[in-house]
């Protein structure tokens, strides 16, 4: 999914783990009010999340996210993009930056990308479930924190929504077990599935939002709603001016 030529700088969204980009286009419209710049959808369906099991079988998810990362910069004025990940493509744009050799594939993304935020991303992931916490931990080993900054600038943005409580209400007892599975303490805030300390790397210009959610059915305003996208852009965009 894309929209018109860019005036500067497009944008790409990579969403998340189990995602379609179909659940995006809600975010791309905001997005293209709110910088005047074309934004574009990595073209990603549930099978292509599932089928990536493996360091190896996360080649395709990255193929696709090249190929639209080189469609934008064909449009961009300056030769560079804002990559936008929500969730576990946040976690997979870090590793598209390596200019080194990743498995048969070279994709130094750093070359293309000029400003990557990423959305509630679980950059520090204790599960042992192939999906997240491999591709978490195998990043914590290789590419930790902001490791490519400032030739890319990061920002991580966090949902501050609800407590994780063991003695607490049905809700909060739920996400304590899903931050107690992901950071090892159920005992904090978080987006009502990843913890803030998983949300955060450090090197980053790290925004929590109060009252934000990680995707829509979690209790509050997601990321991508209408109310939630200005206040993140906005601070992004104001530190990169700065």
């Amino acid at each position: 999914m894309t929209s018109p030529p860019a005036i500067g700088q497009p944008v790409v969204i990579l969403g998340g783990f189990l995602s379609s980009d179909r659940f995006y286009v809600g975010l791309r419209d905001r997005l293209i009010r709110l910088s005047n710049e074309s934004v574009h959808v990595v073209p990603l369906r549930r099978y292509d999340w599932v089928a990536a099991a493996t360091p190896p079988s996360w080649i395709h998810l990255l193929d696709k996210l090249d190929q639209t990362v080189r469609r934008a910069v064909a449009v961009s004025v300056t030769g560079q993009v804002t990559l936008v990940g929500h969730s576990a493509g946040g976690v997979l744009a870090r590793l598209y930056l390596s200019p080194e050799r990743f498995f048969r594939r070279v994709y130094g993304g750093l070359e293309r990308v000029k400003l990557l935020i990423t959305l509630g991303s679980p950059h520090h992931n204790q599960r042992r479930w192939i999906h997240g916490g491999m591709m978490s931990r195998w990043m914590d080993r290789h590419y930790p924190g902001a490791y490519f900054a400032p030739k890319v600038r990061y920002a991580t943005v966090a949902g501050k929504l609800v407590r994780g409580d063991r003695r607490g209400s049905p809700r909060e007892r739920q996400v304590y077990h899903f931050y107690r599975q992901l950071g090892g303490d159920g005992n904090v805030w978080g987006d009502g599935l990843v913890p803030l300390s998983s949300q955060l790397l450090d090197g980053s210009q790290q925004i929590v939002l109060d009252g934000v959610s990680h995707f829509t059915g979690f209790g509050g305003p997601w990321y991508g709603s209408a109310g939630v996208v200005p206040r993140w852009w906005h601070a992004c965009m104001e530190q990169e001016e700065g």
